[in-house]
């Protein structure tokens, strides 16, 4: 019986330890940071929110050598799970992480 609940306590576990790594489930598909914007948005759908800014972007020696394009996507996945951010970057997925739950 102790193995049965050390089994469990493990499998509840497990999913966590892939969100750590930058993945998130959305239905059956499996989304990371090398997933591409137009496969994110066919597989997750739009997400709940996002936030958009223009950030300079400076050379070695403090030029300006011009902007990027930074958003923020928040997928919700409902009360029981944290929410999904999604970093993109001049249009390519950078970082996928669970929001901290504070």
């Amino acid at each position: 019986m102790r193995i049965f609940g050390l089994l469990v306590v493990l499998l509840a576990v497990a999913p966590s330890v892939g969100i750590c790594d930058g993945y998130f489930r959305c239905g059956s598909w499996l989304v990371s940071s090398d997933t591409p914007v137009a496969e994110l948005l066919k597989k997750c759908g739009e997400p709940s929110s996002r936030k958009v800014s223009i950030q300079d972007v400076f050379g070695s020696f403090g030029q300006k050598l011009g902007t990027t394009r930074v958003e923020t996507w928040r997928y919700d996945r409902g009360s029981r799970a944290a929410a999904m951010i999604v970093t993109v970057v001049d249009g390519k997925v950078q970082a996928v992480e669970s929001e901290s739950r504070d």
